[in-house]
């Protein structure tokens, strides 16, 4: 019983985006706001998953998406978060550096934690 796939396998583009998928899904995010991750490459003619599509967009397309690695001030703030939190980085104090994309906030709680052993 669960919950339906996401998508059907077979003619779900695979692999590298195009630009033009690229500017197909800005375009369509930027005019309709997010809906339903599922139905968005239906709605703005994608031939991909729609986690694929969220994926997308949450770490690469996003106009106010900071690039580049953190600041000092950044940095210990995870610093102090993770000493106080632990590694549960999805805890709201975290959701601050929603800015940045999330694999660089858990890669550098990762690199802190090893620094300090």
């Amino acid at each position: 019983m669960g919950r339906q796939p996401c998508c059907d396998k077979l003619g779900v583009k695979k692999g590298p985006w195009t630009a033009e998928e690229d500017k197909k899904l800005i375009n369509f995010i930027l005019t309709n706001d997010q809906c339903c991750w599922r139905a968005v490459p239906k709605l703005a003619g994608l031939l991909r998953c729609g986690k694929s599509c969220r994926l997308r967009w949450t770490n690469y397309l996003r106009p106010d998406l900071k690039r580049g690695l953190l600041n000092d001030a950044e940095e210990q703030l995870v610093i102090d978060l993770h000493a106080r939190l632990g590694n549960r980085f999805s805890s709201p104090p975290f959701l601050s550096f929603y800015l940045h994309t999330t694999c660089l906030v858990l890669d550098t709680g990762s690199q802190i934690s090893a620094r300090r052993y």
